[in-house]
C-alpha cells in the first residue's frame, strides 16, 4: 500500500540516537521531516544527512524537526553522528517494520543483482500527523533546501 499525501502517517516508535524513542506521537505539534536513507556513512547519505545539517537552524525556525531513519544499528549511528557533528535525531529501524509501513524498504537492483534495500525518501509531516509532502526515489543536489521550502510554506 503506497502512502500519499493526506493520508495519516503511520505510528512508530524507533530507538533513536541520544538515548531517545521517536515515536509518531512526540512529533504531534511540530511539523517533522522524516527522511529515510540506505545506510550511515555512504557518498550520498552522508551528503544529504550534511546538507540537513546545515539547514537545521532554518528547519528549527519553521518549527520542523528532522529525523533520519536507516536500518543501521544505533552504533552506527553514533559514530556516523559524530563524524559528522549532526545535530539531530537518527532513528534505527533495524527490523525494518517502520521501513516496510512507509513503503521505503523495496527490491532494488545494482548490476543486474536484485536486493531489499531503503528507496531514499522524504516525508514532510504536518502538525497532526498527516502526510503534506512526499520525495520519493531523492536526487540528493538540493534536496534539503526544497523540503526545507515545504517546511516554511506549511502553517
Amino acid at each position: 500500500m503506497a502512502l500519499k499525501v493526506g493520508d495519516k502517517a503511520p505510528a512508530f516508535s524507533l530507538p533513536a540516537t541520544d538515548g531517545r524513542e521517536i515515536d509518531l506521537g512526540s512529533l504531534k505539534g511540530k511539523k517533522a521531516v522524516l527522511y529515510f536513507y540506505p545506510k550511515d556513512d555512504t557518498s550520498g547519505c552522508t551528503l544529504e544527512a550534511q546538507n540537513f545539517q546545515a539547514l537545521k537552524q532554518d528547519f528549527a525556525a519553521a518549527d520542523t524537526q528532522i529525523v533520519g531513519v536507516s536500518p543501521d544499528s544505533l552504533k552506527s549511528h553514533d559514530k556516523f553522528r559524530s563524524k559528522y557533528e549532526l545535530d539531530f535525531s537518527l532513528a534505527s529501524d533495524e527490523s525494518k517494520s517502520m521501513l516496510e509501513a512507509y513503503g521505503v524498504w523495496v527490491e532494488k537492483s545494482m548490476y543486474g543483482r536484485k536486493y531489499m534495500g531503503v528507496e531514499r525518501t522524504t516525508l514532510l509531516i504536518d502538525r497532526n500527523g498527516t502526510i503534506a509532502e512526499i520525495w520519493t526515489k531523492v536526487k540528493v543536489p538540493g534536496h534539503a533546501e526544497e523540503v526545507l521550502a515545504a517546511a516554511k510554506a506549511l502553517p
